[in-house]
């Protein structure tokens, strides 16, 4: 059992009338009386948690928008945090509603508290007031109440914050000033090592059970779950997601790994059966994603679904669905807790949906399937020193909801010329078969890194037992290189230091992929070299920060990407290992490449992204439609194809499912029993986030965060709301 439970030391709504910089943090407080907030309504016309309620499902019963007069919903207000600099940075915070505030936060992790009838700022709390910026993904806020005392939980960089929720000032008796430091609780110093967490975690009575995301890559820090005391601060249980000796799971790692392991981390958010006191958690892979060579065996507890006491972090079982994961096949997201009608029972139960387009239906208290699962064997690995897993998990039903293989059969049929640059270097690459491992001559994972399923989650209706899920068809290619060459001998240190740490994501040549990781040539005449080392040191977006690395270290990858053509110089060779404690691997990647045409759609034939109803009583569908469409290709007469999306759909009892996501920039309702787009819009920036439904006097609201930026689209940094006239 890896638990281990110990305790450490340590504006029509009112009138402005002045405004303070609170002593801490930078808070910056529209006077109001406390405990008088208008609006105060029942929980069920909230949205009071990440995923709507506990349970993860993204639902509400409100049904005044409904399929007859969505057609009306207009704009009802919007808020500029004024935070959109133009550079990338993203905005995917899914909003939570409490007693008539709206509490979200902005690209540069600014917590802000709005009206939720108006979108009037009530207050913000501004982390990085008197400090250099980590910025990175942020995904929502955690609230807490007991009695008059009412708190917002929530992270930035490496720290876990309290605010009181009436004034956003800092709750100082909670850690250290109202700050927890996240490298707390993890049993070996990781100062400075990527350690943040972008989901919201989830309270179970005065504990705040908390999640992270750490590096891919060698130097990752390990992903153990923390529980908090929401009053003190102290850490009051720990998880360990790899397992030490004499707990459960060591003995599918080699001995000892665990002292330089890591990942296994939960950054997707995580469910909660309050009845029952059980936590749901699904875990990452183990680090470096696409190479075991250094960890053979099944590695528990990475890609995991596991079933916890809340109350202990004491496990009760746990599901793998990929062992010895080698194709970054994380969970993505948070897991339904749903009630289905199974073979004449009503049966709790947990559906988790996958990278790869499975969804597993397992029993809430056993972890067993409800429909069969089937360990088939898999390709065998080519790279010296690996050693794949035999065999996966394929679940029988559901079907997948994306497809599984990309064969020639598959690749794009949108124009001869597309088909012709796609077939040409299809001929070069591995596919055809789920699971090929990673490969020098590149192979395809289908569906991609970004899946089928991803972060944004999955909407559950209990009306019909549907499941709404959107999903990815991007194939990708993954290329293996040696990480040491004779060539590399004769690169400067900083050229190595890039090659170890930076070009798995902007590539050997600097130039990004165009998506998700910028170009980094001539980066000076776009950064002062001083924003550029601190973005080395504290990570910015998807890239993680380099702290643990020694500032010369830092300093000549910095001196390589301003100037890249310097030669090695007579010093003598140095040793590029981070740590003792780092493993040092044979191989590295050249960066995560989307298969595109030669116009920079994705390779295989449409759809390209899709949005699905599952019926999770009989494990059939009932409709898969594209979600998204480029209007230059429609015009030409093909058929809407779908686009690439990020963020998810929430379902109401009105008959809808909203969601945005889509590289068009579009938000739209669908009617939830046909598929049918019955209202959409075009929205400031991308909504790259999950909306949320709430009521408040007596009117009901949509809101969604339009932060744009992925996808090469434009950044935003407007939370937009609708409703009815």
């Amino acid at each position: 059992m890896a638990a281990m439970n110990f305790s450490m030391k340590k504006s029509t709504y009112f009138k402005s009338l002045f405004i303070c910089l609170a002593a801490l943090g930078g808070c910056t407080q529209i006077n109001q009386k406390a405990n008088q907030v208008p609006g105060r309504v029942g929980q069920e016309k909230e949205w009071p948690v990440y995923g709507g309620n506990a349970q993860g499902n993204r639902y509400s019963g409100l049904n005044q928008i409904n399929t007859q007069n969505v057609s009306r919903l207009q704009v009802a207000w919007t808020y500029h945090t004024g935070d959109n600099t133009g550079k990338g940075t993203e905005m995917q915070s899914h909003p939570i509603i409490k007693n008539g505030v709206l509490y979200t936060t902005s690209p540069k992790l600014k917590v802000l508290a709005l009206d939720a009838a108006t979108g009037t700022l009530r207050w913000q709390f501004d982390p990085f007031q008197h400090k250099d910026p980590t910025l990175h993904a942020n995904r929502g806020v955690t609230y807490w109440e007991n009695g008059s005392d009412k708190r917002i939980l929530f992270t930035a960089g490496p720290v876990l914050y309290a605010l009181n929720a009436q004034t956003g000032q800092p709750i100082t008796s909670f850690g250290n000033n109202g700050q927890v430091s996240l490298y707390e609780g993890l049993g070996r110093d990781l100062k400075g090592f990527y350690i943040i967490s972008t989901t919201p975690g989830i309270v179970f009575q005065n504990l705040l059970i908390l999640g992270s995301r750490v590096s891919e890559n060698a130097d990752a820090a390990p992903g153990f779950i923390r529980a908090y005391d929401i009053r003190t601060g102290a850490i009051a249980w720990v998880f360990r997601t790899i397992p030490q000796p004499g707990e459960l799971g060591y003995d599918t790692w080699p001995a000892d790994v665990w002292e330089k392991i890591g990942g296994a981390n939960v950054w997707s958010g995580m469910s909660l059966d309050e009845k029952r006191g059980l936590v749901f958690l699904p875990t990452g892979s183990a680090s470096f994603d696409f190479y075991g060579g250094n960890r053979p065996g099944q590695n528990l507890f990475a890609n995991c679904i596991i079933a916890l006491k809340a109350a202990t972090g004491e496990r009760v079982w746990h599901y793998q669905t990929v062992h010895h994961d080698l194709w970054d096949r994380d969970l993505p997201c948070q897991p339904n807790l749903v009630t289905v009608n199974h073979r004449g029972k009503k049966i709790d139960a947990v559906a988790q949906a996958t990278k790869s387009g499975f969804i597993f239906l397992l029993d809430r208290e056993t972890g067993k399937p409800l429909f069969p699962v089937e360990e088939r064997p898999v390709p065998a690995s080519d790279l010296p020193g690996e050693a794949a897993w035999p065999t996966q998990p394929f679940p029988l039903k559901p079907a997948p909801f994306a497809r599984q293989t990309f064969t020639e059969a598959d690749i794009t049929n949108i124009s001869p010329e597309a088909h012709a640059h796609v077939a040409e270097r299809f001929k070069k690459v591995k596919s055809g078969r789920p699971f090929i491992p990673p490969s020098k001559e590149g192979t395809v994972i289908f569906p991609g890194f970004d899946g089928g399923a991803e972060w944004g989650g999955n909407a559950f209706d209990p009306q019909g037992n549907i499941l709404y899920i959107n999903s990815n068809e991007m194939p990708w290619i993954l290329t293996m290189v040696d990480a040491k060459s004779k060539s590399a001998e004769k690169l400067s240190a900083g050229a190595q230091l890039y090659r170890q740490h930076c070009a798995s994501c902007h590539g050997p040549d600097r130039l990004g992929d165009q998506h998700s990781y910028p170009s980094l040539v001539q980066i000076q005449d776009r950064l002062s070299r001083r924003d550029i080392e601190l973005t080395v040191k504290n990570g910015r977006g998807r890239m993680p920060a380099f702290g643990h690395l020694p500032e010369k270290e830092r300093q000549e990858i910095v001196d390589f990407i301003v100037n890249p053509d310097k030669k090695a110089g007579a010093e003598p060779k140095q040793n590029m290992a981070v740590s003792e404690k780092t493993p040092q691997l044979p191989y590295a990647h050249t960066g995560y490449h989307r298969f595109l045409d030669q116009q920079g759609y994705p390779a295989v034939k449409p759809p390209w992204g899709t949005l699905n109803a599952l019926d999770l009583n009989t494990g059939e569908y009932l409709w898969q439609v594209p979600l998204g469409e480029f209007a230059e290709l429609t015009r030409k007469g093909i058929p809407p194809t779908g686009t690439e999306n990020y963020g998810g759909p929430i379902v109401t009892a009105g008959g809808l499912v909203f969601i945005g996501a889509t590289k068009d920039e579009k938000f739209r309702a669908f009617d939830k029993k046909t598929g049918k787009i019955l209202w959409e819009t075009t929205l400031p920036a991308g909504g790259y986030a999950t909306p949320a439904t709430y009521q408040v006097n007596g009117k009901q609201y949509v809101v969604i965060s339009a932060g744009g930026a992925k996808m090469g689209t434009k950044a935003g940094d407007t939370i937009i709301a609708f409703a009815l006239p």
